[in-house]
């Protein structure tokens, strides 16, 4: 298996069990992270390193999503690039409405990190849970 799938694949692991440190260690100082557009946490693309990060998408999350999981599909690439295919599940705070959305997400690793993430799902889905 491609070393960077089993990097994507650890990162994975660390963001569901909670281990923000864990998670972080496989970033790089000048990770490029962006949102996809029309989703609520795009407006402050992009994020730059990860502090950045965490404070922008980790945290919001946190604020605004109960139980929020990332159900990690497949997990696919060549060389330095990898995307996961898998399924945003929560719950949200304000409305009550679940959430139950496709979503892929894109990573470029260089050196061993993560330097690039491109997020899509399906922002109408997601929209709707908001309202």
């Amino acid at each position: 298996m491609n070393s960077n799938v089993v990097l994507v694949r650890e990162l994975y692991a660390a963001f569901a069990a909670g281990d923000l440190p864990r998670l972080l260690a496989h970033f790089d100082p000048r990770i490029v992270w962006n949102e996809a557009e029309g989703f609520p946490l795009s407006d402050r693309n992009p994020y730059v390193g990860p502090e950045a990060i965490t404070l922008g998408v980790f945290a919001r999350i946190a604020e605004e999503w109960d139980g929020f999981e990332v159900r990690v599909g497949e997990v696919v690439g060549s060389g330095d690039v990898v995307t996961m295919f898998g399924r945003y599940r929560a719950r949200h705070r304000r409305t009550g409405k679940a959430l139950d959305v496709q979503c892929a997400h894109t990573w470029w690793v260089a050196n061993g990190k993560l330097v690039r993430f491109q997020q899509m799902v399906d922002t109408a889905a997601v929209a709707a849970a908001v309202r």
